[in-house]
């Protein structure tokens, strides 16, 4: 099992930028692609982006398509998601995962979990 924590939510304005980072233990990270989810309150975890392990294909919802930006560094065990042109409909807990297969969008299929980082957009 591999631990993940995320970090560098926080507020901010509509318009404005954020970057995510997700730090996971363990020596098998770039094995497995990882991803992004996002809930917010009263609606269902849902699925913002994710890359292969090697980092070269990367899958968006599209409701963030052309604004955010998911990347790895497999050297540093690390994964990144920049948020640019953030909108209140943004405004989730967003989780870092991983999953032992191919990429999907299904929550359900992921098999690691972060604590997850506030993300707040004000209009």
């Amino acid at each position: 099992q591999v631990q993940l924590v995320e970090s560098g939510g926080g507020l901010v304005q509509t318009g404005g930028s954020l970057r995510l980072s997700c730090a996971a233990s363990g020596r098998t990270f770039s094995s497995y692609p990882m991803g992004w989810f996002r809930q917010a309150p009263g609606k269902e975890r849902e699925f913002v982006a994710a890359i292969t392990s090697g980092g070269g294909i990367k899958y968006y919802s599209d409701s963030v398509k052309g604004r955010f930006i998911i990347s790895r560094d497999n050297a540093k065990n690390r994964v990144y998601l920049q948020m640019n042109n953030l909108k209140p409909e943004d405004t989730a807990v967003y989780y870092c995962t991983r999953r032992t297969g191919s990429v999907v969008t299904a929550a359900s299929s992921y098999d690691d979990w972060g604590q997850g980082t506030q993300v707040t957009v004000s209009s």
